[in-house]
C-alpha cells in the first residue's frame, strides 16, 4: 500500500476544511430565509397572476420542486418585525413563539395552480390585506417562519 506523504495529507484536510467553510458560509440564517421567502416591501401590488410566477422563481421557490403555497408581505421591515413585540401566542405546530401583528398588512398569497408540474411551476396570486401570525426566535427577536394570516 502507497505511503501518502504529510504535504499530500495537509493538502487533503485543508480542502476539507475549505469545502465546509464555504458550505457554512453559504447558508442562509432562518431569519435571511425568512427575508427571502416572504418579504417584499419595495414592490407595488399589481392585479397581476405573472407576480407570483415571477416571485417564486426568483426566491428560489421552484428549485427541485414547486413550493406549494406562500405569502409575501408588503411591508417595511420594521414593522413586520415589531410583530415580534406582540404578546406569545401558539403556533400551527405547538411553539409558543408565535405572534399576531394588531394591524393588517398587504400580502400577496401564491398558490400553486392544479395543472402545474415541476420545473413549469404556475401560481395563483390573491391580494389580501390581513394580520400576520409569525414565529420570531434569536438574540435579536425577529421573524424566522410565516405561520398564517387571519
Amino acid at each position: 500500500m502507497a505511503q501518502m506523504s504529510s504535504h499530500m495529507i495537509l493538502l487533503l484536510l485543508g480542502l476539507l476544511l475549505l469545502g465546509l467553510f464555504q458550505q457554512s458560509a453559504a447558508k442562509e440564517s432562518p431569519a435571511e430565509k425568512f427575508q427571502r421567502q416572504h418579504m417584499d416591501s419595495g414592490n407595488l401590488i399589481s392585479d397581476d397572476n405573472n407576480y407570483c410566477n415571477r416571485m417564486m422563481k426568483a426566491r428560489n421557490m421552484t428549485q427541485g420542486r414547486c413550493k406549494p403555497v406562500n405569502t409575501f408581505i408588503h411591508e417595511p421591515k420594521e414593522l413586520v418585525d415589531a410583530v415580534c413585540q406582540e404578546p406569545n401566542i401558539t403556533c400551527k405546530n405547538g411553539q409558543h413563539n408565535c405572534h399576531e401583528s394588531s394591524l393588517p398588512m398587504t400580502l400577496t398569497h401564491c398558490s400553486q395552480t392544479g395543472a402545474s408540474k415541476y420545473p413549469n411551476c404556475q401560481y395563483r396570486a390573491s391580494y389580501l390585506t390581513k394580520r400576520i401570525i409569525v414565529a420570531c426566535e434569536g438574540k435579536v427577536y425577529v421573524p424566522v417562519h410565516f405561520d398564517a394570516y387571519v
